[in-house]
């Protein structure tokens, strides 16, 4: 890991006010209490905001969890979207793309299908220092993950024990993991359960608060085949898109609540084929284009990787996301101009 990460050590303090004055004070005048009435100590507390989402959460020090979904079409509808603070959806082999979904702030009750790890999938959950779900590997990933580059699991070791195949779906679409066998599985291999890294991310206090930008209601980000081709529509009201793919709205078949992502983040980066079975390699430490997308607004901008996260830059700083989920897209280098379209 990058010996410049900040390491976790509180979340938000809050403030402490005391109310009312004894007779015994002096310099401060008495505050006269009506017959009945009582004098009290108010306290108010501020409540901490998760790290990856800036939503207000009860608690927020739970280690990172990054899993490989599937996205093929037949694994559609998948289980835990909804519940993700980040989803990022990378290319995989050839035209295909995966879903990596972070979750910290809440860890659904089951996630999936869920798939094979890359190289560049393991340099993601490095980064976020967070442990690593996937069923399967490319070579290259085998290596990574026999080195212990992540604290992770994985499916070709506990087929049948932390991962359940669905009766529901072929192989090989059909591998779930609950939250149970999640805390399971990090219980058993004393894995870290607690965050130890602050991400780099920026939030607004509320959608409100992001207003600069040219108007974008409506957005298209286009792949080859219309199967992966994702549409967002904004909604004024919850300040939250509602995301379709070739015409179906995206929905999590574990709660039957649709996927709506408060950002967008479509970002350019360099893809190179590397096997006849069409796996690509992806350069993370570029940087380059992108695009963010949040309260009806479209943002031109740059990222960046910071201390090993994808993060969205304006002037030399982390642009600032709308609490809630963000979805990322990571599209292939010089392409945003050619299939991502925007229109108010």
């Amino acid at each position: 890991m990058n010996a410049s990460k900040v390491l976790f050590t509180a979340l938000l303090v809050g403030q402490i006010m005391l109310v009312g004055c004894s007779k015994d004070q002096e310099e401060q005048p008495a505050t006269e209490v009506e017959a009945g009435e009582t004098s009290e100590t108010v306290e108010t507390v501020a409540q901490p905001s998760a790290p990856f989402s800036g939503m207000a959460v009860e608690s927020g020090d739970m280690r990172p969890i990054l899993a490989t979904v599937n996205n093929h079409p037949l694994a559609r509808p998948q289980s835990g979207l909804s519940q993700a603070d980040i989803v990022y959806e990378v290319f995989a082999e050839g035209n295909i793309t995966r879903l990596l979904a972070l979750y910290q702030s809440q860890l659904p009750e089951e996630i999936g299908p869920i798939r094979s790890a890359r190289d560049y999938f393991i340099e993601i959950a490095d980064g976020l220092d967070a442990f690593y779900i996937a069923h399967g590997y490319s070579p290259d990933a085998h290596a990574l993950l026999n080195e212990g580059v992540v604290d992770n699991i994985n499916g070709m070791q506990y087929d049948g024990s932390y991962f359940i195949r669905s009766k529901e779906r072929k192989a090989p679409h059909n591998s779930y993991i609950s939250k149970e066998h999640i805390e399971d599985a990090m219980d058993d291999l004393s894995i870290d359960t607690e965050l130890r890294e602050v991400p780099p991310l920026s939030f607004h206090p509320d959608a409100d608060s992001a207003k600069l930008g040219e108007i974008a209601t409506a957005i298209v980000v286009g792949h080859p085949d219309p199967n992966f081709t994702s549409t967002y529509t904004f909604d004024p009201e919850t300040k939250t898109y509602e995301r379709t793919v070739n015409g179906i709205i995206t929905t999590d078949k574990a709660d039957d609540k649709k996927v709506t992502p408060a950002n967008i983040l479509v970002m350019e980066a360099p893809y190179t084929t590397i096997d006849a079975e069409g796996r690509q390699s992806l350069d993370l430490t570029k940087g380059g284009p992108a695009i963010l997308f949040q309260n009806g607004v479209a943002l031109t901008l740059e990222w960046k990787q910071i201390d090993g996260v994808i993060t969205p830059v304006q002037n030399g700083v982390p642009a600032k996301l709308v609490p809630g989920q963000t979805w990322v897209h990571i599209v292939r280098e010089q392409s945003i101009g050619n299939t991502t379209t925007y229109t108010p």
